[in-house]
């Protein structure tokens, strides 16, 4: 018997032409009529839809690193580590196309964004519900940044659960105490909507553990899997920073924030210390 499908869901032999009347297509298992849509510029700048596919493009890789951090938070907190360093690497991969964005928004100059810079009125990336609970669950935890958000109850119910959990790393140090280190009870019963604050506790058992390697490999390689995580998120805000030091220079941005210096601030944040600062004494 010939078929004219694939076996495969999608796929179809070379030529060959389907009938999706019936059938689920391509387009509409994507949603690429809502998808393509979703582009509305609000001058007729031809330099308009590259900034707003840009963003929302950025914003779909967010989706999808809340989606595998938040599978990896939840295995680290079940003691099952070997699926949850491919999700942490899948989101460290994610983040470096992240950084290939900027490169592509980059190529706007500041002619050609001033040309309908005013048009976004007051919107902003800082704005960025994804954005601000990516940085709760990594552990940057700061209520005040929960008040652009006030608007939509919905978004700031949610925010507001992410502040209050336990941040990837906190999870980390947990997990630390549960394999028989010793870290002090102030850390593991801390208010986690605060940020965490560098503890000697957790350093000595990330030494020690860097000093061991072979005995704690899996322990080993989460803090390398954690490393690799920050890297590559600091690496996307410097480019974040150059990109716009490079369009704006020093304007402030168009949702109130001080620009380039804050993004420098933002920049200063370590996520998790003692990973970073056992470094120079090992």
């Amino acid at each position: 018997m010939t078929e004219t499908k694939s076996s495969r869901p999608g796929v179809f032999p070379e030529g060959a032409h389907g009938d999706f009347s019936g059938d689920m297509s391509y387009g509409d298992y994507l949603g690429l009529d809502s998808l393509l849509s979703s582009q509305h510029p609000q001058s007729s700048e031809h330099d308009e839809p590259l900034f707003i596919i840009i963003h929302q493009a950025t914003e779909l890789w967010m989706k999808l690193i809340l989606h595998e951090m938040g599978a990896a938070i939840r295995l680290i907190r079940e003691d099952n580590l070997q699926p949850a360093f491919k999700m942490l690497s899948r989101v460290s991969t994610i983040q470096n196309q992240m950084i290939q964005s900027w490169t592509v928004l980059a190529t706007m100059t500041p002619a050609d964004y001033l040309s309908f810079r005013d048009k976004l009125g007051h919107s902003s990336g800082f704005q960025s519900y994804q954005y601000r609970e990516i940085e709760y669950r990594l552990g940057n935890k700061n209520p005040a940044l929960l008040k652009p958000h006030a608007h939509r109850e919905d978004i700031h119910a949610r925010l507001k659960q992410a502040l209050s959990d336990r941040s990837i790393y906190d999870e980390a140090i947990a997990l630390l105490a549960r394999r028989g280190f010793a870290i002090d009870d102030a850390i593991l019963n801390r208010d986690f909507s605060e940020r965490h604050q560098s503890n000697r506790s957790v350093h000595d058992a990330w030494a020690t553990i860097y000093r061991n390697t072979t005995e704690h490999w899996e322990l080993y390689e989460l803090a390398e899997k954690l490393v690799d995580l920050e890297d590559s998120f600091q690496q996307w805000r410097f480019r974040h920073l150059k990109t716009v030091s490079r369009i704006i220079g020093m304007r402030r941005g168009t949702g109130g924030t001080s620009g380039v210096n804050y993004l420098e601030k933002a920049l200063s944040y370590c996520f998790f210390p003692e990973l970073w600062e056992l470094r120079t004494d090992l």
